[in-house]
């Protein structure tokens, strides 16, 4: 008899490698002296994010068969993310993206991803079809769609979950993964039509849709083909629309920023908790901006994600 498939709360698919960041605010990379290593990647810091909200996440993807890549196995099962679709890549080393800390709002990323990250060498016929279908969750993103075989791996996952459970894609536009930004358009195209959620920045949806007025893009991407829109906007906090009619518009949760660039991860980990425990759209949404204004108060994006409690916590001191 077959053994039977796990049932995840989440999986997400797409980006993994190590983040060196800075122990030093305030200064360019040529005069940082010590660093320190994380756990990185968006689709890896969202299933993060939901295990450390007690959701049983998992996540797809590559890694260099290199000690950086040993070490984000290790990383993960101490996070309690089940890694057994984690596989490495002889051919190409593990990823490593720096940055420098300019609070509150500069953040420049260095990607190191040549000749190819691993993590766009997911073949679809290595996927476990059977477990992303069964999966409550299926995130996904737009960096898995800039080089194939990933490309085709992720559309055809996308395609044979059609009809089962929640689909987020997070628009995740990172321009230097693209050589040419109008070649993003249609591969966006073909994912939202598989998705039920579609999350993202202005600079994204504008990528997907063409416009940048928020409500615009919100409907752009109803249009698209999915059930629920998010568009974030920075300082002005969050807006969600619902094909159905409800709407959500969420300020930002005020907060010192340390280090701003896993505030979307933890936002995205708390959407799913969010959609997993059926809240109302407002109440997701306030519960995921909560979430992003933590780990924007601090400095790594993996270690930083907050459990439910610290989340509970800030909301009951921000709420007047």
């Amino acid at each position: 008899m077959a053994e039977p498939v796990r049932q995840f709360d989440l999986i997400t698919m797409g980006r993994i490698g190590v983040d060196l960041y800075p122990l030093q605010t305030g200064v360019s990379l040529a005069e940082v002296e010590t660093f320190g290593k994380f756990l990185g990647g968006s689709a890896a810091n969202v299933a993060v994010a939901a295990a450390r909200l007690g959701r049983a996440a998992a996540v797809i993807t590559r890694t260099g068969d290199d000690p950086f890549g040993r070490y984000l196995h290790r990383a993960l099962r101490e996070f309690g993310v089940d890694d057994r679709w984690v596989t490495p890549v002889a051919a190409y080393p593990t990823p490593v993206t720096f940055c420098e800390v300019f609070p509150p709002d500069d953040f420049p990323l260095y990607f190191y991803r040549r000749p190819k990250a691993p993590d766009l060498e997911i073949r679809p016929e290595e996927l476990d079809h059977h477990a992303i279908r069964a999966a409550r969750v299926f995130w996904v993103t737009g960096t898995g769609l800039s080089e194939e075989p990933s490309r085709t791996a992720t559309l055809g996952a996308l395609a044979h979950r059609a009809g089962a459970g929640i689909t987020v894609f997070d628009l995740d536009w990172r321009p230097m993964f693209w050589a040419d930004p109008d070649q993003a358009r249609p591969h966006y195209a073909e994912a939202l039509r598989h998705a039920t959620v579609a999350v993202g920045n202005l600079d994204e949806c504008e990528i997907a849709t063409g416009v940048r007025e928020p409500w615009a893009c919100a409907e752009a991407l109803l249009a698209a083909g999915v059930e629920l829109a998010v568009v974030k906007q920075g300082p002005a906090g969050v807006l969600a629309v619902h094909r159905d009619g409800r709407t959500a518009e969420v300020p930002p949760v005020p907060v010192e920023v340390v280090n701003g660039l896993g505030a979307g991860d933890a936002f995205g980990g708390s959407l799913c908790h969010g959609l997993l425990s059926g809240w109302e759209l407002e109440r997701t949404m306030r519960y995921a901006n909560a979430a992003g204004a933590l780990v924007a108060s601090r400095l790594a994006c993996s270690s930083a994600m907050p459990t439910g409690a610290e989340v509970d916590g800030l909301l009951a001191r921000a709420t007047p």
